[in-house]
């Protein structure tokens, strides 16, 4: 994402140009647009046309409207953000509160008027604006005849291929039926891996299967690699690493991605951070309870008490339409960073994000414990029981 142009006051009121430059800021867009702002940006509009013989024809016409939002889908396939809202500024085409659908488009500017930018909204353009932030992973989960060739960048996990091929079985006399479908299935991974890994930005790619499917595919590739003189995987040999997963499927990402030996390769990462610190509030869960919580009523008690020391929260609960409640959580994070707590936003794209999803989507691992929540908890249950 490229900031353009950035102008907003001390009362955090004012507007943000911005220009997406590949698919994935698509994200971080429909993370910052929420029902009420207002985005300017350049559109198509089907336009009638009537003669002074009253034939009317329509034609196309590109403008620039000023739109209030009013609902925002989101594609994640296509990468797509569709705004639909009414028009609030005087065009030639359009009339002042005709409804619009504008499609935000990768390379062309758009402007975001909001009436109050809080801080995760300024950060997350930051974010967007960092190019560093995109180096980062890819993975292939596989297992006989199953593949997905997955791209984990630092806010969402993107399944790029699938690939689904009927080996035969291995039976007598029909052995080579079998190594055939074995080849034309590595094949395929080979390619998948070949046209959707870039290999410029991606510093480590994974591999991973239940058994040895790995090393076979892993052996595979780098012959095929000698044989046609591929330099692009001759030269990155050295960023591809095997590691076990239980199946060929997405879900499987999760525990690759807990690998301490993956987590050590992909350390600098955004991605191996977050689920890193899922990870330790698991443990910490187990071992300590009462120094870890999940929640908002227990999560914001303990951030009263300046006690959190992580703060575990889904970028889910930002795009909520209420505007108070986007409101708490927003003084939560900051509130935590005040008394020295780490932050750690999860996307709700990622494996880890969808986990902390099914833990309300905010936890908090605390620097001392605090049994009390645990009681008011239990008090709550037996009032309730009563």
């Amino acid at each position: 994402m490229k900031l353009v142009r950035k102008n907003v006051d001390k009362s955090g009121e004012g507007s943000v140009t911005l220009v997406p430059e590949e698919p994935e800021d698509m994200w971080h867009a429909y993370n910052l647009i929420a029902e009420g702002d207002q985005v300017r940006s350049s559109t198509i509009r089907k336009v009638q046309n009537e003669s002074s013989t009253g034939s009317s024809s329509s034609s196309r016409v590109r403008t620039t409207l000023t739109i209030s939002v009013e609902t925002i889908d989101f594609d994640t396939q296509a990468q797509m953000l569709r705004l639909k809202g009414r028009n609030i500024e005087e065009n030639q085409f359009v009339k002042m509160g005709a409804y619009h659908t504008i499609d935000l488009e990768v390379n062309r500017s758009f402007t975001l008027v909001k009436p109050e930018w809080d801080s995760i909204a300024l950060e997350r353009i930051e974010m967007a604006c960092d190019v560093t932030q995109n180096a980062d992973v890819a993975a292939v989960i596989m297992q006989d005849g199953l593949a997905h060739v997955c791209l984990i960048t630092s806010s969402m996990t993107l399944v790029r291929s699938k690939i689904d091929v009927a080996i035969p079985r291995k039976r007598k006399g029909h052995v080579q039926q079998h190594e055939k479908g074995l080849g034309k299935f590595y094949d395929a991974v080979m390619q998948g891996i070949l046209r959707h890994v870039n290999f410029d930005v991606v510093k480590c790619i994974l591999i991973a299967s239940p058994g040895f499917v790995k090393d076979q595919f892993y052996e595979y590739m780098f012959e095929q690699a000698v044989k046609t003189d591929n330099k692009v995987l001759i030269e990155n040999k050295s960023k591809f690493m095997l590691v076990h997963s239980s199946s060929g499927f997405k879900h499987s990402l999760k525990e690759v991605l807990q690998d301490p030996a993956v987590i050590a390769k992909m350390s600098d990462t955004k991605a191996a951070g977050e689920v890193k610190a899922l990870e330790s509030f698991y443990t910490t869960l187990q071992l300590e309870p009462a120094k870890a919580f999940y929640g908002k009523k227990h999560v914001c008690k303990a951030a009263d008490a300046q006690a959190i020391e992580t703060l575990l929260i889904s970028d889910n609960l930002f795009r909520c339409q209420d505007v108070a409640t986007r409101k708490e959580y927003v003084e939560l994070v900051e509130s935590v960073r005040d008394s020295g707590g780490e932050v750690k936003i999860f996307s709700s794209m990622h494996v880890s994000g969808e986990q902390l999803a099914q833990l309300t989507g905010v936890a908090a691992i605390l620097r001392f414990p605090m049994p009390e929540l645990e009681d008011s908890e239990d008090d709550e249950s037996d009032g309730s029981d009563g």
